[in-house]
């Protein structure tokens, strides 16, 4: 009798949450565009909001690629391991630009509001949680395999 393949197919705790943030930010980012449409692809109007979060398209098209990123990502714990590290310098890039972009309206291109930059330390975090989860026991010790 073989054994069941179903275990060798077990996701982590951090794929599963990399695939969550991901699907997460696909539907921001579709919702996104029944806000803005496709017109002002730059433009700074803290009117367009969603749940309280500025958007335009643009931004629009950026929550779109982090959510395919973290889609097509989950699959293996590398991988995922590797979106929680792309989160963690991206949106901590995102938040220190936030922070500078969100009182200047010339250099704001991502219509960045203090919502997205609270959404942006959290997705930080979430980075965090998904690059740093502790690895599984392999079944193995230093002097070789456990008994059974």
């Amino acid at each position: 009798m073989t054994q069941s393949t179903s275990a060798t197919h077990t996701r982590a705790p951090h794929q599963w949450l990399a695939l969550t943030i991901g699907v997460v930010y696909l539907l921001v980012g579709i919702a996104g565009f029944f806000v803005t449409g496709f017109d002002g692809f730059a433009e700074h109007d803290h009117d367009q909001t969603l749940l309280g979060f500025a958007v335009n398209p643009l931004h629009n098209i950026v929550h779109l690629l982090i959510g395919l990123l973290g889609v097509i990502m989950w699959s293996s714990p590398g991988r995922a391991r590797t979106f929680g590290w792309l989160l963690v310098i991206g949106y901590g890039a995102a938040f220190v630009y936030g922070l500078i972009a969100v009182n200047n309206p010339d250099i704001n291109f991502l219509n960045i509001n203090a919502a997205d930059n609270w959404l942006h330390i959290l997705s930080v975090v979430a980075g965090l949680a998904i690059a740093l989860w502790p690895r599984r026991n392999s079944g193995t010790t230093s002097t070789g395999p456990r008994a059974a």
